[in-house]
């Protein structure tokens, strides 16, 4: 079984986000969305903080099919962003690119 590295979230400027302090700590984030929008799935706007200590957090999953770094619901960019979304219950990848 060949092992994949996926994409890391470079950065993440929602702070109202649960998983973001000083940086994202989820292990890996979902990017979802529709109408045109790539909104990161793992998003949790709570006032406690989780995630891991130590992280180096990824790309899980992609169900924007069209996306131009989507290729098999795998992410292929070489990195995202996480930044607000239109509305402040929503955050978004600012990598996503339609194909």
């Amino acid at each position: 079984m060949a092992t994949l590295e996926m994409p890391h979230v470079s950065d993440c400027s929602v702070s109202s986000c649960s998983y973001n302090h000083d940086g994202c700590h989820a292990f890996a984030i979902n990017v979802s969305g529709e109408n045109g929008t790539a909104d990161c799935a793992t998003f949790i706007p709570l006032s406690v903080k989780g995630g891991l200590d130590v992280v180096s957090p990824q790309v899980g999953a992609c169900q924007r099919a069209d996306c131009s770094f989507n290729d098999n619901l795998e992410c292929t960019a070489a990195a995202v962003r996480i930044g607000a979304g239109e509305s402040s219950d929503t955050a978004n990848c600012l990598t996503y690119q339609k194909a």
